[in-house]
């Protein structure tokens, strides 16, 4: 039976640290992975992120590798994120993966962070050739593959809707636990709930006055 290739994979661009293993066909044997929460209200700096980065990173290793139920002999590859990203964040990451490259003797495969998303979405989709509205913290982008390469057929002309959501959430002082997004739904939510339980009730009551 032939041996699938494994990854290991750190990926640090932002407020979160994460560390998968994952076979080629895109099987994923490891996800662990740690959130920077910052105050609501507040954003996060690259300098506190990476130090958050730097903390975890490592036991993360540790839980990555004993969730897999594999050794490092067994990896044939550490990819990390090259880019792009918060700058401190990034480089807490390429500094582990060769360290860990040197001990470990294995190949590193630098990847970048906007193809990664659009090659995941490939391989849980199965599609062959798409055309993809790429939309992140700090990317609202169509993208699609022409001659080699990815390329941007279009984007925003002001700000990334990620970074839009992230910046509203901080106005409304919520939590960015467990993401900015998240919890402004979940706050549009109640609103929509709390205005159609006022609704009815008028409904109720038109109907009481009618029937008097």
């Amino acid at each position: 039976m032939k041996k699938k290739m494994i990854a290991i994979g750190f990926e640090g661009s932002a407020n979160k640290i994460g560390i998968g293993v994952v076979t080629l066909d895109g099987t994923i044997l490891s996800n662990p992975r740690h959130t920077y929460i910052t105050p609501p209200g507040q954003g996060f700096l690259p300098r506190e992120t990476a130090q958050h980065h730097l903390q975890h990173v490592l036991p993360l290793v540790k839980l990555a590798l004993k969730t897999a139920e594999i050794t490092p002999d067994e990896i044939d590859c550490i990819c990390y994120t090259k880019g792009p990203g918060m700058g401190a964040p990034l480089q807490v990451s390429a500094i582990v993966v060769r360290v860990l490259s040197l001990l470990w003797k294995k190949p590193i495969v630098a990847v970048n962070h906007c193809i990664a998303h659009i090659e995941m979405g490939r391989i849980v989709t199965g599609a062959d050739d798409p055309v993809v509205l790429y939309v992140s913290g700090g990317n609202t982008q169509v993208i699609a593959y022409s001659e080699g390469r990815y390329r941007i057929f279009g984007e925003t002309i002001d700000i990334a809707v990620g970074n839009c959501l992230d910046r509203f959430a901080r106005v409304l002082t919520l939590s960015n636990d467990p993401s900015p997004g998240y919890n402004i739904e979940q706050v549009d939510n109640a609103v929509h709930a709390s205005y159609f339980r006022v609704i009815s009730a008028i409904s109720d009551l038109y109907v009481l006055l009618k029937l008097d």
